[in-house]
């Protein structure tokens, strides 16, 4: 491996060919303690693939010399999908395990709950859209808090209003990363456009919007808007002026899950008790100001997945504002041929 050009890219096809080895070799499932010792397996895998994102990251900015930047986005962005597509099937398929595992699973259980009825395996089916955002913002200023060089500024607040009641059914891990991120960047963003003046820093103000296929979410700050020579760069993988900056960082995260998990604070599901915790739930962290230019790019791979979108709207000087629209699962006008397609990868 060591005479690879591309070490970090021939790392991520090893696993790969090691797990389709591993698992083409299990036999078939044909009882309980079957199913066991395949979930121990699944379980090994999905801990061992947390090195795939930042290896496949390096490896595409590595790269950047040899093929077109273009070529390399397409490439990063279809394996993320496929990437994604395995790990929703192995860990619904653990959650799912886990659930006939448990006592409340069964009607006449006196320790079932409506809670554990809220969740199919890993999909949440009553997502709320103000309480992940009120989450995910309190999780931000808590890491804007506990960097050394932002501990004493003050911490811009979160406003949220419009349909405050908006439930839909998610994978509420996806959702928190897509949300953490965006509010992280306004949060952070704000927070640096604020930090001498004397003046109390403009809230982050989101916007809740549901229609009978979509829960849209506006996130606005003041945070000064994105610098004009980064603007063109924002979704790519493999370019941009700050390139040497992004290696160098994610030489320092040696595993990533992308989920919010790994900033080691409890999400809802993780708080409800009885419920089991994800292979994904704290395996990894990460420095709170540790950029690594990839969450952007990340969270848009991850609502486009589940047939929603995301954009930014720059106003240099002034802000940003983010529109996330999430397609609700199982609604009929979900798109699942595109997602087919992008499964068959």
């Amino acid at each position: 491996m060591s005479s690879s050009p591309t070490p970090r890219l021939t790392l991520v096809y090893e696993l790969y060919y090691k797990a389709f080895e591993r698992f083409r070799v299990i036999p078939e499932i044909c009882s309980l303690e079957d199913n066991e010792k395949f979930c121990d397996v699944l379980r090994d895998m999905l801990k061992e693939h947390l090195v795939v994102i930042p290896n496949l990251a390096t490896g595409v900015l590595e790269c950047r010399e040899l093929f077109p930047p273009d070529e390399m986005d397409r490439f990063m962005n279809t394996l993320l999908r496929a990437r994604i597509s395995r790990r929703v099937i192995a860990e619904q398929h653990l959650a799912l395990t886990e659930t006939f595992n448990s006592p409340w699973h069964f009607p006449d259980s006196h320790e079932r709950t409506d809670m554990n009825a809220d969740f199919v395996g890993e999909v949440f089916l009553k997502c709320n859209a103000k309480e992940v955002i009120e989450r995910c913002g309190k999780v931000a200023q808590d890491l804007m808090r506990q960097t050394s060089e932002s501990s004493k500024l003050p911490i811009p607040a979160v406003n949220v209003r419009g349909h405050l009641n908006a439930t839909f059914p998610y994978i509420l891990s996806h959702l928190e990363y897509i949300v953490g991120e965006l509010m992280r960047n306004s949060v952070q963003a704000v927070m640096e456009k604020y930090q001498d003046s004397s003046d109390p820093p403009p809230p982050i103000e989101v916007l809740i919007c549901e229609t009978p296929q979509h829960v849209i979410m506006r996130i606005s700050d003041q945070g000064g808007g994105i610098p004009r020579e980064i603007l063109p760069y924002l979704w790519s993988f493999s370019k941009g002026p700050r390139t040497q900056t992004r290696l160098e960082n994610l030489g320092r995260v040696p595993a990533m899950a992308a989920t919010m998990q790994e900033l080691k604070v409890k999400t809802r599901k993780q708080e409800l008790a009885g419920f089991h915790e994800g292979s994904l739930d704290s395996l990894t962290s990460r420095p709170p100001n540790l950029r690594l230019g990839m969450g952007l790019p990340m969270s848009r791979v991850y609502a486009e997945y589940w047939a929603g979108s995301l954009e930014l709207h720059s106003l240099e000087g002034y802000g940003v504002d983010a529109f996330l629209q999430i397609s609700k699962l199982g609604n009929k006008n979900e798109q699942v041929t595109t997602r087919a397609a992008i499964d068959a990868v």
